[in-house]
């Protein structure tokens, strides 16, 4: 059974950091991008990030261009969001997501097959 799990989650004030983690279980994705999403209250879940299936090419929402960091670790299965420079309005539910094999860089979720339960960030002013 595919799992993916996120952690890292927590309260953090404005122009913190905080670093997620999304560790897969059942299989590996080591062909297949990986994503990070997020959803506020009231809002749509938008795109964050996505990180190429060898970590070599990445994709960025302009919200958080500069600020946040993807990246991946094949030998531990997971994939990481490094956030800095938190804002008030980074406030969300993150979500790790896998892509359809064969996927380069994907901002739609609609592009991913797998994902995981959600972390919840929030960031005070």
């Amino acid at each position: 059974q595919v799992q993916l799990v996120e952690s890292g989650g927590g309260l953090v004030q404005a122009g913190g950091s905080l670093r997620l983690s999304c560790a897969a279980s059942g299989r590996t994705f080591h062909d297949h991008a990986m994503g990070w999403f997020r959803q506020a209250p009231g809002k749509e879940r938008e795109f964050v990030s996505v990180v190429n299936w060898n970590g070599g090419k990445t994709l960025y929402a302009d919200s958080v261009k500069g600020r946040f960091t993807i990246s991946r670790d094949h030998a531990k299965n997971t994939v990481y969001l490094q956030m800095n420079s938190l804002k008030p309005e980074d406030t969300a539910v993150y979500y790790c997501a896998t892509s359809f094999p064969g996927n380069d860089l994907r901002y739609s979720d609609s592009e991913y097959n797998y994902w995981g339960q959600g972390t919840q960030v929030t960031v005070s002013s």
